[in-house]
């Protein structure tokens, strides 16, 4: 126990005279390095773990190791590195998206939980046909969906679009092909799918913002269906890709078409779906 204490106490005094903040120290290379776990590479949060020789790693890392130091491979017990602790706490980082516009600079034990709601960080791709694990900024997202799940995409503010699906008494959960709309110079998709509203079978269409939340709210649109002198209107602020398309179907915020009538609107003997959707995005001012 004396050893490792030593160690990391010598390691510390190498690292911590190039240090300076306004209200705490700033990380240098050496320091930020310390705090980095050898496993998984991330920065480690208390309780911060340490074998008798000293080396550290996060207390996930811990379980996955199977308590064995991936060092020097001696048993790790149940000692913590409080002097490290210690230094964590003192620090101040600046976000991890702060190449994506994030400015900040945060204690280092307040970092992570800004992280998680951070307004620059990735994206989730938006395509609801996989599960697709593919995160990126808006530019890389629009990119990957058009050529790696080859979603048309579409320029303009108002769109006209029709759904076809032969024996739609047999679809109880369906995703259609994603469509995504370039228009104020931002990113729209639309989305429509069939699933069941408890008992009830239904279609709902509803379009979804890639961007934040904040800058979602400054957009509104209008979806259309209809036939045979009946009309269903919708009109909504989109979504957020932030809130995932199955957050957002499940809320059911969106257009909603219970099945009778989508096949009254499709008319002939209501053996296929034929539904045509309109709608419009327009900016508030």
């Amino acid at each position: 126990m004396a050893m490792a204490k030593s160690e990391t106490a010598s390691m510390l005094n190498k690292t911590s005279p190039g240090l300076g903040g306004k209200n705490g120290l700033y990380s240098t290379n050496g320091v930020h390095e310390l705090l980095e776990c050898p496993v998984c590479t991330n920065l480690m949060y208390p309780p911060i773990h340490q074998c008798p020789n000293g080396h550290t790693l996060c207390s996930d890392c811990k379980i996955r190791v199977h308590n064995c130091c991936p060092t020097c491979r001696y048993e790790l017990g149940d000692i913590r590195c409080l002097a490290l602790e210690k230094v964590a706490e003192s620090l101040e980082l600046p976000c991890r998206y702060q190449s994506l516009g994030c400015h900040d600079i945060f204690p280092y034990y307040s970092k992570l939980k800004h992280e998680q709601h951070c307004r620059f960080r990735l994206y989730n791709c938006p395509y609801a046909g996989s599960e697709c694990s593919v995160t990126g900024d808006i530019p890389t997202l629009v990119g990957h969906l058009k050529e790696d799940h080859k979603v048309d995409m579409h320029d303009g503010c108002t769109f006209n679009h029709r759904y076809v699906k032969a024996n739609p008494n047999e679809v109880e959960n369906a995703t259609w092909m994603l469509t995504v709309f370039n228009c104020f110079g931002r990113q729209f998709c639309l989305h429509f799918e069939a699933f069941q509203l408890g008992m009830a079978p239904v279609y709902m269409a509803f379009l979804r913002f890639m961007g934040d939340d904040i800058e979602a709210k400054k957009f509104s649109y209008s979806l259309e269906v209809g036939a045979n002198g009946r009309k269903l209107i919708w009109q909504g602020i989109p979504r957020s890709i932030r809130d995932s398309h199955r957050k957002v179907r499940d809320s059911q915020d969106g257009l909603i078409i219970q099945r009778n009538l989508a096949l009254y609107f499709s008319g002939g003997d209501k053996q296929e779906l034929k539904l045509r959707i309109t709608g419009r995005i327009w900016k508030e001012e």
